[in-house]
């Protein structure tokens, strides 16, 4: 059976419309045959609706229409044939309906005023332009008046009038000085839309003579000037301040109209002091975002593209320190007509139907009339084949008499729409429009796409053959589409040969015959492989291919995914690409591109330079950068750049880069303008139009660049037309009647000359309209109002300067706004595969319903209850999204034994469509979590009591509970398994007939009827002996552990030892000790034994800035074996390596330490003959007045010095660290990590450890003592020390 479907653009030669079409006929745009069609006429080009001309320039109406045959063209003004032969002012262009109106030989534009219309007429009919409204310019001159000096008050308001004459169109008003400078404008004084100058409050400064209101009349180019106003401004001290008052608008309400489209302008301007600030907003609602600006300083709020819905009041509120005014600003949005649905050509076969449709919208809403030929429908010539029905226009069994142009004319008060749209009859016999015996070439197991365009009326059947006399072609391996083409969609090399396009309709056959030619594809067969190379060593990689014999293949390598360094080490053979002297810089990825007319293969290898033997070393640097730049042999579009290169420094100048700065338009940008290799100093440069250019080079060697060189000389070229046209441009709808036109912006030197514009143009694709084109200022965005939902357009953006026009520019597609998909999916079918995973199917909605790009669909389903508990919970709706036109998709992670509900969703780029109705699922059962909780409690000689939670998630019925357990032995070996089934509604549960002081391993589970659930385990011991049951108040009825146990290790490491501390539970008398070593070492532990009575103990002599591991043991239990905590790891501290210098190696320092020692050693001197003569030591009177309890007095028998009381005297008040301290997860103790560190102690971070935890220190007044091995300081001796050591 044959299959059909349409094809996209990039697969058909000939899917091109002349016009969008009703019927299934359809018109190529073969040149040949739209030659020989006869066709109605259509306007392609007029003239503005409200078109305002030069009165010094020649009239121009346009009016240009195409149709075969040609038509002829008439015009009427004021409503009455308009006899161009009798005005020999007015002509008429060759083969176009263009009126020339020649002002220049002497006439007046004012005798042309009035409305015209252009008529094109052939023997199918006669299209219509619109009313054309001719009118010329204006530029009055201002009316003389006498104008007094304003004298003002400090502080008060005031309005100077500019009243400029009325022109065509309005004049642009702005105020300037004598000396041509604007007037400076601000929130205190600023310009009203009518022209007026406002002053919310005047100051001094604003006295002056040169008030001057200017009027520009762009369309004539002139200005016309007002006398100056005068204002003297007298002071008063004190100034008064003033609440504000509206200046304009006055009253407190008012009402503004505005049509769909345009743009709103509301203005409020306050007087007062202070200057009052102005602010909007809408009563009711929220000013509309994106669409809102505020100008004026705020005092005037701009709205943009107005819609009905933004009709509504707006307030302005203007505020200062002394109070508040407001004005209330009713608008009301109106529209003009606009379309709906335009109506479009149709061409018909004889004895077919159609429609012509034209809807429009507007407010109020617009009347809709039909004309034929230009004639109103209802006085003109009847056929029957016609009915008027409102909007419509229904065709039933059409003929060649028929055809015509019929008009749709949409109106209301405040404008119309004007649509053109022929119903044209044809009857032809088939043609074939693809060229006889064109050859098709395909790879093999690839698609093959043979043409057969053609045409008819009525449409032709196209049937095909393979060979001149073989059979028709069927079956599932050939694919027939709509527009003759035959494809074959895996072309095997025995498809090659003639194919036959049979077209017949009931006017005649015609056949054509192609060719097909189906080849090898090719192939690497020796792929490209890694290499690792030497630094300025040499290297290839092959490619070697396979190809069909009628094939010409082309080898490209690539480096990177781009094109070869342009370097003569790199030679490309036949097979191969040899690469000399390799650098650093060929590191990378080389890739082998075989190209054929008809396909393309690649393969890639990597490249890793590494370190080349060390030579002697030479200095390499970067080049100095170029001098003495020079600009010579200057044209319009090019300029000649010479240049010095500076020293190379050793390595090789590769190339110049030469950049460019704009200074017209981008000031101290520069850009990449071109490179040349390093022997060439001298490079014609390309320029553009309207840039006022300077160059610079920079020199580049393997080293890297130099820096710049300074800028050259300045050169200016002058404007031209531009050369290119915006890039990026797309059309993307933002409304569903909408089409948002964007495009980027050229940069500034690419205008090639001032006033850069762009012309955008845009109209319906498929559909027989001309292009509507607009001209904005130099932005990168236009919108299209009015446009139908969702339709393809055609879109082009041209620059334009102030002299011409860049070349047409290229057309792009895009497509006018989304709304909402219309209908939801049907056929919601669901297959419940398991208890956690269900497929759901649908069918797919239209494509005409969904009404945008289609994304995909979204899946909503929500648990509604769970089959086993009835409960109801909150609804959590999932949401899963399937992306493209797929029709069914899995639901995941269900719960079992519950019931679900879900919808369905189109979804497209605005948005969801409706949803499909709820579709009711269950889920069967599943295995059951694991029970919430086991407790084991009241431990006796043979029993143990069980309780237990039932599970979180049942997932089904519960049938029973398993519970295992076994013994287990003082080495933790495992006894036999016992299992015992437990009915489903029990909760605990009395084990009895144990052994006695045994540990027991319980497991236990939840069943259902699809299976056993996860399990939770549990340890127990049954008691010793009745006497060992033990009745405190605080954990009765809990197992207590049998054995001893070590836990809570925790250290605190400093860099070359480490405090260990932990808690023990069991019996006393045991002996314990620590292992340590180092973490991640094979090595044996270290041991070291513990005090009993202890429970920590320092590591001494360990390794700065080493990880250990370490655990702590009990030995010598009266019952079964030692036990062992579990590892930890702790990592000491760095070692302090001090980056300042060290001093004691400093002649100045061992300078000053030997006069302190001399002068000391004079000052012992002279104590000891005091001494000696019987005198007191000075320090032992201020010790004796101080009586501070813990200095000792001095010794009467010996005289020696007393000493301050050593730690060590006080050993016992020491107590080891607070237990359950912990180091930080690093292992390491930082000094900031506590209040309590080691500094606070006395001794620093060099604070040590006794045997017993406390700390070891001294005060500065202490003996010394030896030192414990292992903590001696690591500081050098303070001078106090050193004092004791005299002593």
């Amino acid at each position: 059976m044959m299959k059909k479907k349409n094809i996209s653009a990039s697969k058909a030669s000939l899917v091109l419309f002349l016009c969008q079409m009703v019927s299934a006929l359809d018109v190529p745009l073969d040149s040949k045959l739209l030659e020989e069609l006869l066709q109605p006429p259509t306007i392609i080009q007029q003239s503005p609706k409200d078109y305002i001309v030069d009165p010094r320039e020649n009239i121009v109406i346009q009016c240009e229409a195409k149709g075969k045959p040609p038509p002829s063209f008439s015009w009427t003004r004021n409503g009455t044939h308009f006899d161009i032969d009798k005005d020999a002012l007015v002509t008429m262009k060759p083969n176009s309906g263009t009126l020339v109106v020649n002002i220049m030989n002497g006439g007046k534009a004012e005798a042309y005023e009035g409305v015209y219309q252009c008529t094109a007429r052939n023997e199918r009919g006669a299209a219509i332009s619109n009313n054309i409204v001719i009118r010329p310019s204006r530029s009055p001159l201002w009316t003389k008046e006498k104008l007094e000096p304003n004298h003002v008050r400090e502080g008060d308001s005031l309005v100077l009038h500019c009243r400029p004459p009325v022109g065509l169109p309005p004049p642009i008003i702005f105020w300037m000085d004598n000396a041509f400078q604007r007037l400076p404008q601000s929130e205190r004084v600023s310009q009203g839309l009518n022209g007026d100058l406002y002053f919310s409050n005047v100051q001094p400064e604003d006295t002056r003579e040169d008030y001057i209101c200017y009027a520009r009349f762009n369309h004539t180019q002139t200005i016309q000037q007002k006398q100056p106003i005068s204002v003297k401004v007298f002071s008063t001290k004190p100034v008064t301040e003033r609440q504000p008052v509206l200046l304009t608008p006055t009253g407190s309400t008012s009402t503004k109209v505005e049509l769909r489209g345009n743009v709103l302008l509301l203005e409020c301007i306050a007087a007062g002091l202070p200057t009052p600030v102005i602010r909007w907003i809408k009563e009711g609602g929220e000013l509309p975002a994106n669409r809102t600006f505020f100008e004026n300083f705020k005092k005037t709020l701009k709205i943009i593209d107005v819609s009905e819905a933004d009709s509504g009041n707006y307030k302005c509120i203007a505020r200062n320190t002394l109070g508040s005014a407001h004005h209330v600003i009713s608008v009301t949005v109106k529209a003009a007509p606009y379309w709906i649905t335009a109506p479009r050509n149709l061409v018909l076969s004889p004895g077919e139907d159609g429609t012509l449709i034209c809807r429009a919208n507007g407010n109020p809403k617009p009347d809709i009339t039909w004309l034929a030929n230009g004639v109103p429908i209802a006085i003109a010539p009847e056929d029957p084949s016609r009915k008027v029905d409102g909007d419509t226009i229904i065709f039933s069994h059409v003929q060649e008499r028929s055809s015509a142009v019929y008009q749709c004319n949409a109106s209301n008060e405040y404008g119309y729409l004007l649509a053109n749209a022929f119903v044209n009859v044809l009857a032809e016999p088939p043609r074939i429009l693809t060229p006889a015996n064109k050859l098709y070439q395909v790879i093999a197991d690839s698609p093959a796409l043979l043409d057969c365009a053609y045409f008819g009326s009525p449409k032709p059947e196209i049937e095909w053959f393979k060979g001149v006399k073989g059979s028709i072609l069927r079956g599932n391996e050939y694919v027939f589409h709509d527009n003759g083409t035959l494809e074959i969609p895996v072309a095997q090399k025995d498809s090659t040969g003639t194919y036959t396009c049979v077209a017949r309709n009931e006017l005649g056959k015609i056949q054509n015959e192609v060719q097909l030619e189906v080849k090898d594809p090719t192939m690497i067969i020796k792929q490209p492989e890694y290499k690792v190379i030497q630094r300025y060593g040499q290297v290839s990689f092959e490619c070697i291919i396979k190809h069909d014999p009628t094939l010409l293949p082309t080898v490209v390598w690539l480096k990177d995914n781009d094109e070869l360094p342009d370097d003569e080490r790199f030679l490309v053979g036949k097979d191969n690409l040899t690469i000399m002297n390799v650098t650093d810089k060929d590191d990378g990825t080389y890739t082998c591109v075989v190209n054929t007319t008809l396909d393309s293969v690649s393969a890639s290898a990597v490249l890793t330079v590494v370190a080349a033997p060390p030579t002697p070393a030479i200095i390499y640097a970067r080049p100095n950068p170029p001098f003495d730049l020079e600009l010579t042999g200057q044209l319009e579009r090019s300029i000649e750049l010479s240049w010095v290169p500076g020293d190379e420094n050793n390595s090789p100048i590769t190339n110049f880069v030469i950049e460019f700065e704009d200074g017209l338009h981008e000031p101290g940008v520069w850009h990449y303008q071109t490179e040349v290799p390093g022997t060439q100093t001298t490079v014609q440069l390309k320029l553009s139009p309207y840039v006022n250019y300077s160059f610079r080079v920079i020199a580049v060697n393997e080293i890297g660049r130099s820096q710049p060189s300074e800028p050259s000389e300045q050169y200016l070229t002058k404007s031209a037309n531009p050369d290119e046209n915006p890039s990026n441009v797309q059309g993307i709808g933002s409304e569903p009647d909408n089409l948002v036109i964007t495009w980027e912006s050229l940069k500034g030197f690419q205008s090639n000359g001032p006033g850069l514009q762009y012309k955008v143009s845009w109209r319906q694709k498929d559909v027989d309209d001309e292009w509507t084109s607009v001209i904005v200022a130099n932005v990168s965005k236009y919108i299209v109002s009015g446009t139908p939902t969702f339709v393809p357009y055609e879109i082009k953006v041209q620059a334009l300067n102030d002299l011409g026009y860049a070349p047409e520019p290229l057309e792009v597609i895009g497509h006018s706004g989304e709304d909402l998909p219309m209908v939801a999916p049907g056929n919601v079918q669901v297959h419940v595969i398991n208890s956690t995973l269900a497929k759901v199917h649908w069918d797919p909605v239209p494509p005409k319903t969904v009404r945008g790009h289609l994304q995909g669909y979204k899946v909503y389903y929500w648990k509604v209850q769970s089959l086993s508990r009835r409960n109801r919970r909150h609804v959590e709706k999932k949401i899963l999204t399937f992306r493209g036109n797929k029709t069914f998709g899995m639901l995941p992670g269900l719960e079992p034994y519950s019931s679900y509900k879900l919808n369905v969703r189109v979804v497209n780029g605005k948005g969801e469509g409706p949803a499909s109705p709820d579709k009711v699922f269950k889920t069967p059962e599943g295995v059951p979590s694991s029970p919430s909780f086991l407790k084991i409690t009241n431990p006796t000689l043979d029993s143990l009591t069980l309780e237990w939670g039932s599970p979180t998630h049942p997932n089904g019925v519960l049938t029973s509970y398993i519970l295992k357990f076994q013994p287990i032995n003082n080495t933790h070996e495992l006894g036999p398994l016992v299992e015992i089934r437990i009915p489903a509604n029990e909760s605990s549960l009395i084990l009895k007939n144990l052994n006695y002081s045994t540990r027991y391993k319980f497991y236990f589970n939840a069943q259902t009827s699809v299976g056993s659930g996860s399990q939770i385990t549990e340890e127990a011991v049954t008691i010793m002996d009745e006497a060992g049951i033990l009745r405190p108040a605080v954990g009765a009825g809990k197992v207590q552990p049998l054995y001893p146990r070590i836990r809570n290790v925790t250290t605190a490491a400093a860099e070359t030892y480490a405090n260990i501390s932990w808690e023990y539970e069991g019996p006393d008398h045991v002996n314990f000790y620590v292992e340590y070593g180092v973490a991640g070492s094979k090595e044996d532990w270290k041991k070291e034994i513990v005090n009993a009575s202890r429970s920590f103990f320092v590591l001494k002599g360990l390794t700065p800035g080493t990880a250990y591991k370490v655990r702590v043991g009990a030995e010598g239990l009266s019952q079964g074996p030692g036990v062992r905590s579990s590892e930890d790891v702790f990592e000491t501290g760095p070692a302090m390596a001090s980056r300042q210098v060290d001093i004691a190696t400093q002649g100045w320092f061992i300078g000053l330490m030997c006069a302190v020692a001399l002068l000391i050693l004079i000052l012992l001197i002279v104590c000891f003959i005091r001494r000696n003569k019987g005198g007191k030591y000075p320090v032992k009177e201020k010790e004796d007045a101080h009586a501070d309890p813990e200095i000792q007095p001095m010794k009467e028998d010996d005289g020696t010095f007393g000493e301050y009381r050593s730690l060590e005297s006080d050993a016992e008040d020491h107590k080891p660290l607070k237990k359950g301290s912990r180091t930080p997860s690093d292992r390491t103790v930082k000094k900031e990590d506590s209040d309590d560190s080691l500094v606070d102690y006395g001794e620093g971070v060099n604070g040590q450890f006794n045997e017993d935890g406390s700390f070891i220190g001294q005060y500065s007044g202490k003996k010394e003592k030896e030192p414990a091995e292992g903590n001696e300081s690591s500081e050098a001796p303070s001078p106090v020390n050193a004092m004791n050591s005299f002593v």
